[in-house]
């Protein structure tokens, strides 16, 4: 469910008092250098296994006996094994080079798929005529040009069918509604309109229009509808904040000094920012123009984004559901079972929480209450153990006698793998909320659903048995500041002995 719904859901209206106007921080540094080294280092494991089965197809030879002819020198007629290295490792820095120029490692997203195709080939074909030129300076007539063809064909046909895949990927999360970025446009004139029909027609760019900023003397003649215009410039960051924004863009031009506020104000937040390339004197120096769809900006500053990282996260998601499912698959069945025998009612209870940049989603538990407990909410809301947003009850008189048991051993949060399987959560992150608690967010609390929610995280292994919603929200955000994949794992090993100890009611 888009962003604007989960608003609609969540309240009507905004409080605009200065708890919304704290900065969320969060240092920030050049976008995708450590995505850039993930697709070279990919693109020379590629050039080495495009030219290892190159060789052993034409010579006929095993793995086995192609590596000891190589490591002895006898493979190609004597060939010393540091030249064929030599001549391996300067194609690969050259196709590294020359993708990198033709700037094959910017967001695939910026692109056409057409014109990523002829780059790739382009860059493949360019570094293959380096190769086979030095071939012929070096005098190595002895190396079959047939096992270089054969190398360089394979190169590019590999790096062509994996930016494919990688693009109908990225396509298929777009529809699905994940992994769009959400843009406002400062200023309501022409270009402001013409960067909008971009962002919203051009499908691969992955953008969702949040919304115009009002700027004084943008002088445009055009309309905006009703609700297009979201604020002015004094609230950006405020509405940025409560739109799940990534990047702000300035189609409008204005004082040097406002551009170099909001610059500042960009970094702290950790939100993109781009301007169109006039009247920016000096700020926009040595800096690249990227094209969105046809519509040329700068970007001022790229907020840092873990591709890698998050790639190999949503791998560990994938394998450990699906093991999860396959293996408890049994114990599951019995459980549901057990709930059709023990009280009136379905097996799983599902509700609608929100996810990353407030998407609404169904969230699956087996269900451990009795069939009327939403109704009965209120008869027992004096007995609430916890303060402010969260709601817990020990002794609960809603829980099922097979509840009781389901929840101490965290039993009833097994369905949820599907949720992870189906990309609404992650087997670790901050617990999906409800709409009527995000109601009582402040605006940093909002930090929270920068991030995709998860089964477990920091607080279900560290601050459980906290009452305080304070230390519930900063046990996330640390997390979500010191997140990486060995986080992750450790998370998952402390949750194992939450489970097996039955500390988790």
């Amino acid at each position: 469910m888009a962003t604007s719904e989960f608003w609609q859901r969540v309240s009507a209206s905004v409080s605009s008092s200065p708890e919304w106007a704290e900065s969320v921080g969060g240092g920030t540094s050049r976008s995708s250098r450590e995505a850039v080294k993930g697709w070279m280092i990919l693109d020379a494991v590629t050039i080495l296994g495009a030219s290892v089965l190159a060789t052993l197809y034409e010579l006929r030879t095993g793995p086995v006996n192609g590596a000891r002819g190589f490591w002895r020198g006898t493979l190609i007629h004597g060939r010393p094994m540091w030249i064929m290295l030599a001549l391996l490792c300067g194609f690969t820095v050259a196709l590294i080079f020359t993708s990198r120029r033709l700037h094959l490692y910017s967001p695939r997203r910026l692109t056409s798929f057409l014109h990523e195709q002829r780059l790739s080939l382009q860059a493949c074909f360019t570094s293959g005529l380096l190769l086979t030129g030095t071939l012929y300076l070096v005098k190595a007539e002895d190396i079959p040009r047939s096992i270089v063809l054969i190398t360089i064909g394979l190169v590019a046909f590999s790096l062509s069918s994996r930016r494919l895949i990688y693009r109908m990927m990225l396509y298929r999360q777009f529809d699905l509604g994940r992994g769009t970025r959400n843009a406002l446009i400062v200023g309501t004139g022409p270009e402001a309109h013409a960067l909008r029909h971009h962002l919203e027609s051009i499908r691969h760019l992955g953008y969702t229009f949040k919304g115009f900023i009002d700027f004084p003397g943008s002088n445009s003649r055009f309309v905006a509808t009703a609700g297009d215009v979201v604020g002015t410039l004094e609230t950006l960051f405020q509405h940025a904040r409560k739109q799940f924004v990534d990047e702000i863009f300035f189609t409008t031009p204005c004082e040097r000094g406002i551009i170099q506020d909001v610059l500042v104000q960009a970094r702290a937040h950790g939100i993109d920012l781009r301007v169109v390339p006039e009247m920016y004197d000096g700020l926009t120096w040595n800096s690249p123009i990227e094209y969105i769809g046809q519509f040329p900006t700068i970007p001022l500053h790229c907020g840092h984004v873990p591709e890698i990282g998050l790639l190999l996260k949503r791998a560990l998601d994938v394998v450990l559901s699906s093991l999860v499912l396959m293996v408890l698959s049994p114990v599951l069945l019995l459980i549901a079972i057990a709930i059709k025998l023990d009280s009136r009612g379905s097996v799983f209870y599902v509700s609608e929480r929100l996810g990353k940049k407030g998407r609404v989603f169904r969230c699956f538990k087996f269900r451990t209450m009795v069939l009327d407990a939403e109704k009965r909410r209120a008869d027992v809301m004096h007995m609430n153990e916890r303060d402010g947003v969260l709601f817990k009850i020990t002794n609960d008189p809603r829980v099922t006698r097979l509840g009781g048991i389901l929840r101490k051993y965290s039993l009833d949060e097994f369905p949820q793998f599907f949720n992870v399987l189906r990309g609404d959560m992650s087997v670790v992150g901050p617990r999906p909320p409800l709409a009527s608690e995000v109601r009582e967010y402040k605006l940093s609390h909002l930090r929270r659903l920068d991030v995709t929610p998860g089964i477990t995280g920091l607080w279900q292994v560290q601050g459980r048995q906290d009452p305080s919603f304070d230390s519930y929200v900063s046990l996330d955000v640390r997390y979500i500041e010191s997140w990486s994949i060995l986080l992750d794992l450790k998370i998952i090993l402390r949750t194992i002995g939450v489970v097996f100890s039955g500390t988790g009611s």
